[in-house]
């Protein structure tokens, strides 16, 4: 009788799978709150899941107030989870980042809510600074009062507990300065918090993949290895929802 070849755990790196079936990413597409870019959508997808990751495209409620979008996307990871997702990815641009940063940072009562990682591209991280005000507009309206303002602000969110974050932006961006981003991992730092974090020099906003733009096409490659290494780390914050 043959002997069976012994099942050979997935390495970790790009040209390889990496597919443990308890984990599920959750793509929030950027458009300020008012579109969802296609171009940050099932590309993404598509990349994640070359990778041997599960992954799906989170159309989020546009053109409504705080906390519409948040309580949509917590709906979804609890989807997820009583799917048999174990651990939970959220991976975000721009707008979509900071709805991905919210329900990663925001306090939650369900640990079915629970985010185990978050990748976030060129986020909207403040809500508190003047730049980029129409998303702020549309999610919290003209006037937003100052403690709403700073309730929704992701460097505002950050605890010792708070899950890892990748984050990625360039200098350059016109849009949504790289002050958003280094006002996140001020925080993430502050609290001691796993977090990796890459500005490149050159490069406009909204790059997604970013294929062909110079070195900011390598965020790709450092996100699959660091993803991966958040998949060997114990999953934390959840329950089995069969229970």
């Amino acid at each position: 009788m043959r002997n069976r070849p012994e099942p050979t755990r997935p390495r970790r790196a790009d040209t390889d799978a990496v597919r443990p079936a308890e984990t599920h990413l959750i793509v929030l597409p950027g458009g300020g709150y008012a579109m969802h870019s296609a171009h940050e959508a099932e590309p993404i997808v598509g990349w994640l899941t070359g990778l041997g990751l599960a992954a799906n495209v989170f159309r989020y409620p546009l053109d409504v107030r705080h906390p519409e979008p948040l309580l949509a996307l917590r709906a979804e990871i609890r989807r997820r989870r009583e799917q048999g997702a174990e651990r939970i990815g959220l991976i975000g641009f721009s707008a979509g980042g900071h709805l991905a940063g919210h329900a990663a940072l925001a306090p939650t009562e369900d640990p079915r809510e629970s985010v185990q990682f978050a990748v976030l591209g060129y986020p909207i991280t403040s809500m508190e600074t003047e730049t980029y005000r129409p998303s702020r507009i549309i999610l919290l309206g003209e006037d937003a009062a100052p403690d709403l303002r700073r309730q929704t602000s992701l460097d505002r969110l950050v605890t010792a507990q708070s899950p890892p974050f990748f984050l990625w932006h360039t200098a350059e961006d016109a849009y949504v300065p790289a002050e958003h981003t280094y006002r996140l991992a001020a925080a993430l730092s502050a609290h001691d918090v796993p977090h990796t974090v890459h500005v490149f020099a050159h490069g406009p906003h909204s790059l997604g993949l970013a294929s062909g733009a110079g070195d900011a096409a390598v965020w790709t490659r450092f996100a699959a290895s660091w993803i991966a290494e958040q998949i060997d780390a114990p999953a934390t914050g959840t329950t089995d929802p069969h229970r």
